[in-house]
């Protein structure tokens, strides 16, 4: 009497396989577009170029820029918001090309997710 369910000889049907075969590449492709995006660079500025900073695509804050202008004693306040803003927006783009880099792994089937 026969198995029920299964596949003969044990074995994946060949269609599973190639999708299997498939899913590893794309991890692969994955991994590699991760890896080239860590080391991108992108840099953001505030305060009207005052500040700006730069970070990597693993978003570390690699550098920090003042010019003398926005270093006023008496105003602290615009500088620590000009360094917050140049900050976020610099992180920003790090993210934006991080879901860029999985929009082209996944053909746009990610449904938005954080990646």
């Amino acid at each position: 009497m026969a198995k029920r369910g299964g596949f003969p000889g044990g074995g994946m049907p060949g269609n599973m396989a190639n999708l299997m075969k498939q899913a590893q590449r794309m991890q692969r492709q994955m991994e590699e577009s991760q890896k080239e995006l860590e080391t991108k660079e992108f840099t953001a500025s505030a305060g009207g170029g005052a500040v700006e900073v730069t970070v990597n695509g693993k978003r570390e804050l690699l550098s920090l820029k003042l010019a003398e202008e926005i270093v006023d004693p008496e105003d602290i306040e615009t500088l620590q918001d000009a360094i917050v803003a140049a900050i976020n927006e610099a992180m920003k783009k790090s993210e934006e090309a991080g879901a860029e880099i999985m929009n082209r792994m996944t053909g746009g089937i990610g449904g938005g997710l954080p990646f």
